[in-house]
């Protein structure tokens, strides 16, 4: 049995939310309700830890757009934040998928080049027809997990070092793509006028775009499966400890497996969602965010190491990047500086992660002296 924010028992995996995994194992010998005092602090303490990250990262951005208004009072008029957000969309969907991928400790390198082949597949598809929106979007998702399913397959079951796999996975879609396109590309007049009205229609209620409700939506019950579901705990655990977690009865090729099918999955389907975006797409669309959407997972709190973080940073994260790009262009800053501030951004997010990982491990020490030294 799981519950949110019990205390961690030997038999037990802890997840960064404060959440375990119980599995069957010996009975506690702990002496009475203060035995599990250490592994309670622990779980507040690696939960406010990982919220203080996520409310830096939106102060960050906020100032960054406070700062830009002031320069630029045009950045936050309507069409401004109209665009700001279906720009942040597609990388926040990415990010959503590659976070699963990453909590587990890897990596899924493809993702960029499957965004480009399911919005061909799906441009190709549509072209010239009166297919609906639902029927692109399956295609799309559908595309992404025929990716997914040999990447995870080769990482999880073959050993495959997932650098490895994604990474030559990557130059395999993009070959297959460009000799599908053979220079072609899918012009906005061929696609059918609903798949089009996705991309730039929104809910004339509130005003707001389709497409960011589409990654709100699809942020917020990966959010909650990853927090109150078992098997969703159990990708926390298995990037914490491989060895803990295979000892505690977790089928970890599984959920590797599962991992990388989802984030297959949120690529195509991304895929799909770009072609309603833009209308024309070609061969090499996404091409080189694979990167990008790393550094979003990374910078929004999702450390490299595995087992820590959460969607919610992670979308904060792309947004953060979304914006900065947004920003450059609105100041009529050279775009290479978007690149350099990006690598700026990653490698300082790695340093925080690396600070925070001695520091707090150095808190759970201290935390549970007393309780070793009393037993």
């Amino acid at each position: 049995m799981t519950t949110p924010g019990s205390a961690a028992t030997p038999g037990s995996a802890a997840t960064p939310d404060g959440t375990t995994t119980t599995v069957e194992g010996p009975p506690d010998t702990g002496s009475g309700s203060d035995s599990g005092a250490p592994a309670r602090g622990a779980a507040r303490l690696v939960d406010a830890l990982f919220r203080a990250r996520e409310i830096s990262i939106a102060g960050a951005l906020v100032l960054l757009v406070l700062g830009t208004y002031l320069a630029n009072p045009r950045f936050l008029s309507g069409q401004g934040v109209k665009d700001l957000l279906l720009n942040a969309s597609v990388l926040v969907l990415l990010a959503v998928g590659q976070s699963a991928v990453v909590i587990t400790r890897n990596i899924d390198l493809s993702v960029g080049s499957v965004v480009g082949l399911s919005a061909f597949a799906c441009g190709r598809f549509v072209a010239g027809t009166d297919h609906g929106v639902v029927t692109v979007l399956l295609l799309g998702a559908a595309v992404g997990v025929v990716c997914g399913l040999v990447s995870g397959a080769l990482v999880s079951f073959g050993g495959v070092p997932a650098l490895v796999v994604t990474l030559g996975m990557l130059y395999i879609i993009q070959g297959v793509d460009y000799w599908w396109a053979q220079g072609d590309q899918i012009n906005a007049a061929e696609v059918p006028d609903p798949v089009l009205g996705l991309g730039s229609g929104g809910v004339s209620v509130v005003g707001v775009p389709y497409l960011p409700l589409i990654a709100l939506v699809l942020l917020a019950a990966t959010a909650y499966f990853l927090r109150n579901h078992r098997s969703g705990r159990e990708l926390y655990a298995i990037g914490s400890s491989p060895q803990a977690a295979l000892l505690a009865g977790i089928p970890i090729r599984r959920r590797v497996l599962a991992a990388y099918v989802f984030s297959g999955a949120v690529a195509g389907f991304a895929g799909a969602l770009w072609l309603a975006r833009f209308g024309t797409v070609v061969a090499d669309n996404a091409h080189g965010w694979e990167l990008t959407v790393v550094s979003a997972v990374v910078v929004g709190g999702v450390a490299i190491t595995g087992g820590t973080g959460t969607v919610w940073g992670a979308a904060l994260g792309a947004l953060l990047l979304t914006t900065i790009g947004s920003v450059l262009v609105v100041l009529k800053v050279d775009s290479f500086w978007q690149g350099a501030i990006t690598g700026a951004l990653l490698l300082l997010a790695i340093g925080v992660d690396r600070v925070v990982n001695l520091r707090m491990t150095a808190a759970l020490r201290k935390r549970s002296a007393p309780h070793g030294n009393g037993g």
